[in-house]
């Protein structure tokens, strides 16, 4: 696999150049039940859940038990006009949008993956990672299975098609071989199937528009088409919905509840609620512990636009040291590119961010940023606030050292390339060129977030913290990467 050199670290590519090392989400899903227009309701709700994945998006349809189905590279609004949506009848739909990791970025991995088996039509989309996929994939291939794409989501299709059983009890099998974080949807010629893992690691939402449902990775897209918010889908459950109307199922019992931290953290938006908690809210107060843990006299507050905006208020009030837009993200500028040259990609960093040098010039600064992965982004905006004037750049991070991989679907580096697990806390500060740096306790993530009393961690995922993951160790070492790949 081509190293690509990011400044201070090698970035395991795949034809990309992250120009900002964050972290990437893998996927977005959104799904609908008995409510005319399907498509275009799919369409909104993709909009709303662009920024989970920018690669490639799909929807497939039915009407009169028949598949109509479009899937692209490219943005949500790239991929489909009018034309295409009036093109895809049925008040039953699926839609998708990915970002890849460890798999190919091509069209035959877009998802929804759409395939023919002899009990009809089946469509498959999901976000997150089957942990386990490879070892089932080599199985199959064994038993003579013949696969078209790279994507680990391929792999619940075949062992559904495998199945004697009927759809239900085949797909509940099947979910019951799975290891990983996962959130699914899968549309036949008659029933939409709902599931989330028995962990509930990656999010996945219910609503309710008329009399049909709605069904999405965030809340902020049921808002978006009009939905009214149900509830969260339950770890381990299975949703079935057919003409006889919705019933609920369970393919395994609720194991401990670890929903990704780092979905609170950074990666859902901050007008989505997860399992009834506000993602503004949780980053206010996470900002607010910052400033409690750590607080330092200085004269502006900012936070890295615009997941790091809601946590860089919650210090600001805090401390009563005031808040200012002191970095500015260009909106408009697409997606990541590869650059020929170092210089161009410092170039490409201030076409992506700049810093307003009225706000920051001549002051001590406090910028609030949600993680560091390589450090090579810490570095370029420090010294974006340096070249605009500031006299003092004080380092803030929301969330504790990232020392270990995600395993369930977010695209991270080996854990070689993780700046934290290679260096202490002192040495990311010299490596970044900050005067302080500080990152949040767990305690004080945990507390900041909320909800869940009782459960261990109140039902989170930290394994990118702590090294302790809710699945099977043995799948620790396995090849990481997104079952959209």
């Amino acid at each position: 696999m081509q190293r690509l050199w990011t400044g201070n670290y090698y970035n395991e590519g795949n034809g990309r150049d992250d120009i900002f090392d964050k972290l990437k989400e893998e996927c977005g899903v959104f799904g609908v039940f008995g409510v005319p227009d399907a498509a275009a309701l799919s369409y909104y709700g993709l909009h709303a859940l662009q920024h989970r994945g920018e690669e490639s998006a799909g929807i497939c349809t039915c009407k009169d038990g028949e598949f109509h189905y479009h899937r692209n590279m490219g943005l949500v609004k790239e991929v489909f006009d009018a034309d295409r949506i009036g093109a895809l009848p049925g008040d039953r739909s699926i839609g998708h949008v990915r970002y890849s990791t460890a798999g190919e970025s091509k069209l035959a991995n877009a998802q929804p993956l759409v395939f023919k088996y002899r009990g009809g039509d089946l469509a498959v989309a999901t976000n997150g990672n089957i942990v386990n996929a490879p070892h089932i994939r080599r199985e199959l291939e064994d038993l003579g299975s013949i696969f078209q794409t790279s994507s680990d989501t391929e792999v619940i299709a075949h062992l559904i098609a495998r199945s004697p059983k009927e759809l239900v009890e085949a797909v509940k099998e099947a979910f019951g071989r799975l290891v990983g974080g996962y959130a699914f949807l899968i549309m036949t010629n008659e029933m939409l199937l709902v599931a989330s893992d028995p962990h509930g690691i990656r999010p996945l939402v219910m609503g309710r528009l008329g009399d049909g449902y709605i069904f999405a990775s965030e809340s902020c897209a049921l808002e978006t088409v009009g939905a009214v918010y149900v509830r969260d889908v339950q770890p381990g459950e299975l949703l079935v919905l057919d003409k006889d109307g919705l019933r609920e199922e369970r393919f395994a019992v609720m194991k401990r509840r670890a929903v990704c931290a780092m979905e609170y953290i950074y990666f859902a938006r901050p007008d989505s609620d997860i399992n009834g908690i506000n993602l503004h809210a949780s980053r206010k107060r996470m900002g607010q512990r910052l400033a409690l843990e750590s607080f330092v006299d200085a004269d502006v507050v900012t936070g890295v636009p615009d997941s790091s905006i809601s946590a860089a208020i919650g210090y600001a009030e805090q401390t009563g040291i005031p808040y200012e837009l002191g970095l500015i993200k260009n909106k408009y500028t697409g997606r990541t590119f590869i650059q020929p040259s170092q210089e161009l990609r410092e170039k490409g960093v201030k076409m992506k961010l700049s810093a307003v040098r009225k706000v920051v010039e001549g002051k001590r600064v406090v910028m609030i940023d949600d993680s560091i992965v390589r450090g090579t982004t810490s570095l370029r905006i420090v010294n974006l606030l340096r070249e605009a004037g500031a006299v003092e750049v004080h380092v803030r991070i929301t969330s504790p050292p990232f020392t270990n991989p995600c395993f369930y679907g977010i695209d991270t580096p080996d854990r070689r390339d993780l700046i934290a697990h290679a260096k202490s806390v002192e040495e990311i500060r010299q490596a970044i060129q900050a005067d302080s740096l500080y990152f949040l306790s767990q305690a004080g993530l945990v507390d900041a977030i909320g909800g869940h009393d009782g459960e261990p961690d109140r039902g989170l995922c930290l394994g990118c913290f702590s090294n302790d993951y809710p699945t099977p160790t043995e799948f620790k070492d396995a090849k990481i990467g997104c079952g959209c790949d």
